[in-house]
């Protein structure tokens, strides 16, 4: 365990101020994962603070007792500043116990693994995520509660009532600490002692992934067999983790990791996992070379599988096979299975598997913090996102790495490809043909626009065109219920179901810094048809979406600006 304390500075006597900010910033509502801005609108002036003593002042309401608190972030530019700034304000605020990554590095995975190992109050983990970083990239702010996960909408919905109120902020004095060596630091304030350590990010997450799978078996079968794999971690944090489980403990050579070296800019790429941004990885597979292939994205909890000659695993049929392979996880070996969640635009894929096997599945709006409730329950025991999430309830986030280790656990015990896995997979429970398509960097008014013009088809006596040949049973607007606690979410997006069963779903996304993204998901399921080509059979799909949007004319976009 390479986290424990090495060694105990104590830093002079430093006093708490009450800095008086001018006026509130009215723009700081938490989206699907946090809050999300331009890296020059997080620079005005206070801004940041005001943010961040919003959720200091939360967390001291809701939990007045435990004052240990998690630092750190994907590496992405900014961080740097934002690091020490909260280190200030949670000691000037009440809290004693400091946690913070070795560089200020912690993957989203490998916080909510510390928090829920170390009892944390919770986290504040600064990332974008998969968006752009750099000076004129996004920044990131989230805060994860102390089960690991993702803080839950009324958490969110207080802290963005005390920023538009905002008129102070509590800091202290400037200090020095270097955050560039595992070590203790104790600071002596005008509200006493205050202990900020510096961890390893990685080894809490290490340990933890090596009591879920059987990583020596995994080592063997890729030895014995002699099969080349290769990661991409597309210069975000989890770089680090590739390197100690991939290389040290799996034996891959380093010349198969490629951009596991965390930049703040992630060395100019948008590092988003999936056939557009990952693109080098693409070729690289479609080389032939290599076996299994995988990308991460920026904070490390998205994940995107690959095999050999570049054969495309969608997330959906990921979350699918992984259930449908329980008995090659340990993890999973021998304790009752509670069932499987998905969000509403994840692929029905799962749903097949959860009906043959008996069990449960629940459909939850899109975002992991609508998870967590669920498998805090036991009722869930794996989850998954079509936006390249996947994991489960080993913690509270998606684990781009778990996922990454469940497809080689499944390879090592079933001894066939990744293309065989997925073909056989389809040939028994049928495939479910699945497209999404982003319309990202719209105006905030064409977003609007083009969502209102869906709505109308929601009205009880409005006519629904065909779906290409096939009636058009519904369109409605997706509300949730969460059958644990009861809160609601609504207006999570526009769901037209043919009498076949195909979804076209429109969704307005949540995790974007400005203006609108508006996805559009496409699936067709067949048990006939496994073998097709996906874009013809989708484009009946297609050509529906676009009539009942009118998004070319609303938008002034000819075509999407990503299809994943």
């Amino acid at each position: 365990q390479h986290y424990y304390i090495t060694n105990n500075l104590r830093v002079a006597m430093t006093k708490t101020n009450r800095v008086v900010t001018e006026t509130p910033y009215l723009d700081q509502k938490p989206g699907t994962s946090g809050l999300r801005k331009p890296v020059k609108t997080v620079q005005q002036v206070h801004y940041t603070e005001n943010f961040i003593q919003s959720i200091l002042e939360t967390v001291c309401e809701l939990d007045p007792s435990n004052r240990k608190l998690l630092i750190g972030g994907d590496g992405r530019y900014y961080n740097n500043v934002v690091i020490p700034l909260i280190v200030r304000m949670a000691a000037a605020n009440g809290f004693k116990e400091l946690i913070i990554g070795k560089e200020g590095l912690f993957s989203t995975p490998a916080c909510s693994a510390y928090i829920r190992t170390h009892k944390c109050v919770g986290g504040i983990i600064l990332t974008a995520s998969h968006n752009p970083g750099g000076p004129d990239g996004d920044f990131g702010i989230k805060y994860n509660v102390a089960n690991g996960g993702p803080a839950p909408d009324n958490v969110t919905n207080a802290i963005f009532q005390k920023t538009k109120t905002r008129s102070f902020y509590n800091i202290l004095d400037p200090v020095d600490i270097s955050i560039s060596k595992i070590g203790r630091t104790v600071l002596e304030t005008d509200q006493g002692q205050v202990v900020v350590e510096v961890v390893d990010g990685v080894a809490c997450h290490e340990e933890l992934l090596g009591t879920i799978f059987d990583l020596p078996k995994i080592k063997d079968y890729l030895l014995q067999n002699n099969l080349c794999i290769t990661a991409d971690a597309m210069a975000g944090v989890m770089g680090s983790t590739v390197h100690r489980i991939f290389g040290d403990i799996l034996g891959v050579d380093s010349s198969h990791l490629i951009r596991c070296t965390p930049l703040p800019d992630f060395g100019g790429s948008h590092p988003d996992p999936n056939l557009v941004y990952a693109a080098e990885l693409v070729t690289t597979m479609e080389s032939g070379k290599y076996e299994f292939g995988v990308a991460f994205d920026g904070d490390g909890d998205r994940n995107m599988i690959l095999g050999k000659n570049g054969f495309f695993v969608s997330p959906s049929d990921s979350l699918a096979v992984i259930t449908a392979n329980l008995d090659c996880i340990p993890y999973f070996v021998g304790k009752a299975f509670a069932g499987v969640g998905r969000s509403l635009p994840t692929s029905g894929a799962v749903d097949q598997v959860a009906k043959k096997l008996g069990f449960a599945i629940y459909e939850t709006p899109t975002g992991w913090k609508y998870f967590g409730s669920l498998m805090d329950a036991d009722m869930i025991s794996l989850c998954g996102e079509e936006s390249f999430g996947t994991g489960s309830n080993h913690i509270r986030e998606k684990d781009g790495i778990w996922a990454a280790l469940a497809w080689l656990s499944i390879l090592a015990s079933r001894q066939c490809s990744v293309e065989e896995i997925i073909r056989s997979h389809w040939k028994e429970y049928g495939r479910h043909f699945y497209c999404r398509h982003d319309y990202e960097a719209l105006t905030t008014e064409q977003g609007a626009t083009v969502m209102a013009a869906v709505n109308n088809y929601t009205a009880p006596d409005c006519s629904l065109p065909a779906m290409g040949v096939t009636e058009v049973k519904s369109c409605v607007n997706f509300s949730y219920t969460d059958p644990v606690n009861g809160d609601r979410a609504l207006n999570q997006g526009f769901v037209f179901t043919s009498v076949t069963g195909s979804r076209v779903i429109f969704r307005l996304s949540g995790t974007g810094s400005s203006g609108a993204t508006i996805r559009i998901y496409l699936e067709y399921y067949s048990t006939s048809e496994v073998d097709g080509d996906a874009q013809e059979i989708l484009s009946p799909l297609v050509e529906f979406a676009l009539l009942v949007s009118d998004i070319r004319a609303l938008s002034g976009r000819e075509a999407p600006t990503v299809i994943t």
